[in-house]
């Protein structure tokens, strides 16, 4: 009789399991369903004007249109966007806060010793949502010219031309210094709080150049208010064909590109992540963003969350490198 009752207690047991394992499941059904039933917030670790802010603002559009409820911008620049991604990564883990970085905080935890917070352990991944090259841009009032006459005024006075950066440790910054040790230059370095100050001052003429991701450049470059004299890589890129490409001039190592992804905190629901990444691949599916993410020379990075943590994970070591070898410090 005591192994019947045993017998009878275990089978209670896995009946219990198995109704809350289901319960658990409609919970969970439910609550990605639910997403979002208020506006969303994307912190963006730039001020306005920048390349992170070029795409976030389009996104934001499109969300709405798919989910009915807004994605506010949120813009948090600072350290060389540390400061954004430090507020991002404390925020309540429900879904409703995301962050919105870039290939610059894959080089912060080389270039920052005290960040008070893990890009790859405080987030989880959720999608690549956009990949451009960097473009060297002038103001054409200061340089005249192209590539190669470019490059004979540096090397006539160095240390007299300047080029700006989003800030110190971001993938600006590195650019200018691999692009100075590739070609035996030097350029004064002028950080900023974030790529769209940059670009105002180099526009006003304040500083004479940029290597700046294309994204944020583009529409200046078309308006006539900057020139772009070299797009790194080994192509040219299509939304601008007359634009030299770096390995045509010289350089066929320079191969700088800035991504930029999406991250929630750690925490947050795994269904709500998975809702999370389906929208942000819908949203980037829609003719409307491959268009203005064409316009801008860029591509939707499509891998799924898994890969794109695996992928700022490589990317995490590879700048370590890079910054080891440029022996860039923070200014």
């Amino acid at each position: 009789m005591t192994f019947n009752f045993e017998m009878q207690g275990s089978r209670r047991d896995v009946l219990r399991g198995a109704a809350a394992s289901v319960a658990a499941f409609s919970l969970g059904s439910k609550a990605q369903s639910a997403w979002p039933s208020k506006p969303v917030t994307v912190v963006v670790p730039f001020p306005a004007g920048g390349g992170t802010d070029a795409f976030a603002r389009p996104l934001s559009g499109q969300f709405a249109k798919l989910t009915g409820k807004q994605l506010i911008i949120d813009n948090r620049g600072g350290a060389g966007g540390t400061l954004g991604a430090s507020i991002a990564a404390k925020a309540q883990p429900d879904g409703y806060t995301l962050f919105m970085g870039a290939v610059h905080h894959a080089i912060a935890p080389a270039m920052y010793p005290k960040l008070d917070y893990d890009i790859e352990k405080d987030f989880v991944p959720l999608a690549l949502m956009a990949n451009v090259p960097q473009v060297l841009v002038v103001n054409p009032k200061n340089i005249s010219g192209d590539f190669k006459a470019f490059l004979a005024q540096v090397r006539a006075k160095p240390g007299r031309y300047n080029y700006g950066s989003a800030g110190s440790g971001t993938s600006h910054h590195l650019a200018g210094e691999l692009f100075k040790q590739q070609s035996q230059t030097f350029i004064t370095h002028i950080p900023y709080r974030g790529a769209g100050p940059a670009l105002q001052d180099l526009i006003s003429g304040n500083v004479d150049m940029m290597f700046d991701g294309l994204g944020s450049s583009a529409a200046h470059i078309k308006g006539g208010r900057i020139k772009a004299l070299m797009v790194s890589g080994s192509k040219r890129n299509p939304a601008f064909p007359d634009v030299p490409c770096a390995a045509e001039l010289g350089l066929p190592d320079y191969t700088v590109t800035t991504w930029y992804g999406m991250w929630a905190p750690k925490g947050t629901p795994a269904n709500v992540q998975a809702r999370i990444a389906e929208d942000l691949q819908k949203a980037a599916s829609s003719d409307e963003l491959k268009a203005i993410w064409a316009s801008n020379g860029a591509e939707f990075g499509k891998l799924t969350p898994p890969q794109f943590g695996a992928f700022v994970s490589g990317e995490v070591k590879r700048w370590a490198a890079v910054v080891k070898a440029s022996g860039a410090k923070l200014e």
